[in-house]
């Protein structure tokens, strides 16, 4: 609309003039720099169980081509489970050839990755493992 009548403009100019360019913000990433595709993911993995995926962890499992299939997942919950019925804080949870480390409390993995990427197979400030 461009109307002005005696110098005065409409209010959708205005909101369009004042609101309209913080209102049209890029969305293809969020503050956190996490893609919807990412949120996407996350928010699907999360929908399925119990378990929360960190923000780390959901790019370890983008950057190494890792997809969970739903046996895997309820597999993952389940060790998680059985960590904290054992009392494990921080827990090595291994599911196939993937290896999870999981903080048990808050029911969040906090990274992931293929046993084939793990040289020396080395895992530090766990205090517990679960192999599933």
């Amino acid at each position: 609309m461009n109307i002005k009548n005696n110098n005065y403009l409409s209010i959708a100019q205005l909101t369009d003039q004042y609101l309209g360019k913080a209102q049209r913000s890029d969305t293809r990433e969020t503050t956190e720099g996490l893609s919807f595709q990412d949120i996407l993911q996350q928010k699907a993995l999360q929908g399925a169980g119990g378990l929360k995926f960190s923000k780390h962890c959901m790019g370890r499992l983008a950057d190494r081509n890792i997809e969970l299939t739903g046996s895997q997942l309820e597999r993952l919950e389940n060790g998680t489970k059985k960590a904290q019925q054992k009392g494990i804080r921080d827990s090595l949870v291994i599911v196939d050839q993937l290896a999870f480390i999981v903080n048990v409390p808050n029911q969040t993995v906090v990274t992931a990755m293929d046993s084939t990427e793990t040289d020396d197979n080395i895992f530090t400030n766990i205090n517990g493992a679960v192999i599933i």
